[in-house]
């Protein structure tokens, strides 16, 4: 079968290479984008549209906000979250759904265990059943119910790619992404994914990072850095980036994306064809390094290497080997 999908004719980012041997490669798709929006490296089709997935979180956060929602800090930051679905995370999200006068019932999003290795295992050993509230986009979900009671929009529905919020939603990303939604299907939680090019999500991750403090995207950006274990958990490495680096903000997304913005407005954006998160970190780090962020300082550099340790192969239980990058600027389009 032929296809017909850009992802095709990504060039190869990484490889997986065990003894010195290279045993499997990774295509994939990178974009950064300079403060103004423009482009600033292409690697593969930049203008192709993905699936942001997840990454998508703090643009549907902003479109909360723009609805009335009266979410700020932590609570704001568990909004945009892929959260581990530690106790923290869930009684976050059993407080914005009580600011709602909702309960657990209402929330929509698909019944899954925890994130959080030791989390599932407990719930595991204990009984419990998997459950919407312990779902990593419980967050999410109960911030949609929040901003349906505030606005006065049915919250049955709110899951529909016609409600108000939905449409408020496309509104936001096409802002922020300066450009039209490409496609709409429906993500792992059940709410609507959108479709957008790699370049137009790192341009709304540049925008979010650098807004005025004093503005709903500026507002989402500051909740993400104040608690970046809401965004994602302990010890997972979106909450590890916004420690070590300052003023960046990064979000992670099923079938191996990231988005990244600093505090300077510029974006960035990679998308690993294959869909395996093992590409993912990697292929940020460089990107990062290629962009300056690892001469912020060596908390800043050690935060970058740290991540980079994580992505090591093994043999008999010892490291033999490691995922790397390849040289981005040697991949890029002329």
């Amino acid at each position: 079968m032929t296809t017909t999908s850009p992802l095709a004719a990504a060039p190869v980012v990484a490889e997986v290479v065990r003894n010195d041997l290279v045993e499997s490669v990774h295509h994939g798709i990178v974009a950064l984008t300079a403060a103004d929006g423009s482009l600033d490296l292409a690697v593969g089709p930049v203008d192709a549209p993905v699936l942001p997935r997840s990454s998508l979180k703090p643009l549907q956060a902003l479109a909360l906000l723009r609805a009335g929602a009266d979410l700020d800090g932590a609570l704001l930051a568990l909004t945009c979250a892929s959260h581990s679905g530690e106790p923290f995370h869930l009684e976050g999200s059993r407080r914005i759904l009580a600011a709602a006068g909702l309960g657990e019932s209402a929330l929509q999003n698909t019944p899954d265990l925890p994130l959080d290795d030791a989390e599932r295992t407990r719930w595991v050993r204990e009984g419990l059943p998997a459950s919407a509230l312990g779902q990593n986009c419980s967050g999410k979900h109960a911030g949609m119910l929040l901003a349906c009671v505030t606005a006065g929009w049915d919250t049955a529905t709110y899951r529909d790619p016609g409600h108000p919020l939905q449409r408020l939603v496309v509104e936001v990303v096409e802002e922020l992404c300066g450009e039209p939604v490409a496609a709409t299907t429906v993500d792992g939680c059940g709410a609507p994914a959108l479709a957008v090019s790699s370049a137009g999500l790192a341009r709304a991750f540049g925008r979010l990072a650098a807004a005025p403090a004093d503005t709903p995207e500026g507002r989402v950006a500051a909740a993400m850095r104040a608690h970046p274990e809401m965004v994602g958990g302990t010890g997972r490495d979106n909450t590890v980036l916004m420690r070590g680096v300052p003023g960046l903000i990064a979000k992670d997304g099923a079938e191996a994306v990231y988005a990244v913005g600093l505090a300077d407005g510029r974006g960035l954006a990679v998308k690993i064809a294959d869909g395996q998160q093992r590409a993912r970190v990697v292929v940020t780090t460089a990107a990062l390094r290629l962009a300056g962020v690892g001469d912020l300082g060596e908390g800043v550099a050690a935060t970058l290497d740290g991540l980079d340790a994580e992505a090591v192969v093994r043999g008999h239980g010892e490291p033999v080997g490691r995922v790397r990058a390849l040289d981005l600027p040697a991949l890029t389009r002329g």
